[in-house]
């Protein structure tokens, strides 16, 4: 692990996917969150995109994984998402993602339920 400390923070990116372990999740869908912390050194960089991460891919990725991907767990969508962000873009040293599902089907009140997932690059 890299000792930066720098961060890209993309939070409350929102999609539709069909995301679960029961049958009703896969047909009805569901709105899910998506938070990432892009952990990468931007000390001196220049004013350029491309000694950054460009957010509108990174954006795409994670699009592309939520609408048109199922999984049954959201612990595997957040795996799959950091493993394809760390392979596109190689300047990333690290990334925190985290998958919320507002409304999981559980027998009673509650504010939020999420996965998280930290990965280094090694």
């Amino acid at each position: 692990m890299n000792a930066y400390t720098d961060r890209i923070v993309l939070e409350g990116l929102e999609f539709f996917g069909r995301h679960g372990v029961y049958a009703e999740e896969g047909k009805l869908g569901a709105r899910f969150v998506v938070d990432l912390e892009l952990r990468l050194n931007l000390a001196g960089i220049a004013d350029t995109v491309k000694d950054t991460v460009d957010y509108g891919r990174v954006y795409a990725t994670v699009r592309e994984a939520v609408t048109g991907v199922r999984f049954y767990l959201i612990e595997a969508l957040a795996n799959h998402i950091a493993a394809r962000l760390l392979a596109e873009h190689a300047r990333l040293d690290g990334l925190t993602v985290r998958i919320h599902k507002p409304h999981a089907p559980l027998p009673g009140v509650f504010r939020d339920v999420f996965a998280e997932v930290r990965r280094d690059r090694e």
